[in-house]
């Protein structure tokens, strides 16, 4: 049988109800992720990621004093400018409250570097700081990846990307994750590149009864 990993991606405080980067209706996943995390006998590593910024980076709109969501450029990469978010030693950082976090085995931390913003847990996105989560998948000999989170069509979609590029089988748990949605088409489109890219599409309901 395929080793399995769960993938938690940043379902943080700022990205939760009454954050600096809420994002709509995110509380709701939350339940969802928490059932798959209890059945960690059908999974070989469970991993969160945390966006874990500080506050000079380079992707927040306040420190270019240029209007929130307007595009810029970061790095040689087009960038969306943030509002400030999920910045160290803030409440916005931390893991949402209810999130049940005793059965993860790692927390990858990433958009540390205050000079690229990084959506993939796998790297930044000029692909100059690795967080090693690949090599960890590796090393645990894991072969098919399970992507929930936030947000749908940013960071979720990004790690699966890069999961599907690294080799691993990769599957978009649909109903435990939610998107920022800045055009109402942005989370299905999303989906839809990641499935063009061979990945694959579950509902958390039909993987649970699999996975029994």
């Amino acid at each position: 049988m395929s080793k399995k990993a769960l993938l938690v991606i940043d379902v943080q405080n700022d990205f939760c109800e009454g954050g600096a980067l809420a994002v709509a209706d995110a509380d709701s996943i939350v339940s969802t992720i928490n059932k798959l995390v209890a059945d960690q006998m059908q999974f070989d590593l469970i991993i969160a990621s945390q966006d874990f910024h500080p506050e000079n980076h380079g992707s927040f709109a306040s420190n270019h004093d240029v209007e929130v969501f307007s595009m810029g450029e970061l790095n040689g990469e087009p960038q969306v400018m943030w509002p400030d978010h999920c910045v160290q030693g803030t409440h916005g950082v931390q893991f949402h409250d209810d999130l049940d976090m005793h059965m993860f085995d790692v927390i990858v931390q990433k958009g540390v570097d205050a000079k690229v913003d990084s959506y993939s847990a796998f790297k930044d996105n000029g692909g100059l700081n690795d967080s090693g989560l690949a090599t960890l998948l590796r090393d645990e000999n894991i072969e098919e990846v399970y992507v929930t989170g936030l947000a749908t069509d940013y960071c979720v979609k990004f790690t699966a990307l890069d999961a599907i590029a690294e080799g691993f089988k990769t599957f978009m748990v649909t109903d435990a994750m939610k998107g920022v949605n800045q055009n109402p088409s942005d989370s299905d489109e999303a989906i839809m590149h990641v499935l063009k890219e061979g990945g694959y599409q579950v509902n958390s309901v039909d993987l649970l009864k699999v996975l029994e």
